[in-house]
């Protein structure tokens, strides 16, 4: 299953097209913001595919009956650039276990590069729902290895895959890569082109140098 979630107008249209906007882009504070917001708004969505149950809540005048969810989730990301959007999606499910991942593109001298994944923390995923982010999915092969690397040990329940921007290309890879199909993918905005250096077009540039300064 894939949700774009641009499709309709919302806030989130608003938030994705600052963080594309070269003037706005040059305050890195806001375009952190604006991720962490994007984050809300995604977790808020994929809260709506959950499992929920009942729970009588005790007031000062009663009893109320409310709904909580049935088990946290672990929320994973890819550092660095998806800190921002990671802490959007633990603000909104807040008692979550969190993951981290440190993937990065090993470039060659022809230009091309490889996915190196070189750290990898978390709590054990055995029947948990497991959300991972990444702001972007360009060419899909991070996530891909991303995931493989999560699921070494243990398999989710579900997984939900969160991006603000994808290419074409990248959505192509991950259906055709993913080890399961056990899977959903959300997505802010789709772009068609990719660059032959691996960027989306129009994209916005580098999420990771926008967000923290630029990399050695």
């Amino acid at each position: 299953m894939i949700y774009i979630l641009g499709k309709r107008s919302s806030l989130l249209n608003q938030y994705i097209a600052e963080m594309r906007d070269l003037e706005i882009q040059r305050d890195s504070m806001r375009f952190r913001r604006n991720m962490e917001r994007v984050g809300e708004i995604f977790a808020y969505e994929i809260s709506k595919t959950l499992k929920w149950k009942s729970k009588e809540v005790l007031t000062s005048l009663g009893v109320a009956h409310g709904e909580v969810l049935d088990q946290q989730p672990v929320i994973a990301t890819i550092l660095r650039a998806g800190l921002p959007l990671h802490q959007g999606l633990l603000n909104a499910f807040d008692r979550a276990e969190n993951a981290f991942i440190s993937a990065y593109r090993k470039h060659r001298k022809d230009g091309r590069f490889d996915i190196k994944v070189e750290y990898v923390s978390g709590p054990s995923l055995e029947g948990k729902c497991l959300i991972i982010s990444d702001p972007m999915l360009a060419t899909g092969a991070s996530m891909v290895l991303s995931y493989k690397e999560l699921i070494r040990k243990a398999t989710p329940a579900h997984t939900h895959i969160v991006s603000i921007l994808a290419s074409n290309e990248g959505v192509e890879y991950v259906k055709k890569n993913m080890p399961n199909d056990n899977y959903t993918l959300w997505l802010g905005a789709v772009d068609d082109e990719l660059t032959a250096k691996a960027y989306i077009v129009p994209g916005l540039g580098d999420a990771g140098d926008l967000a923290f300064g630029s990399k050695m």
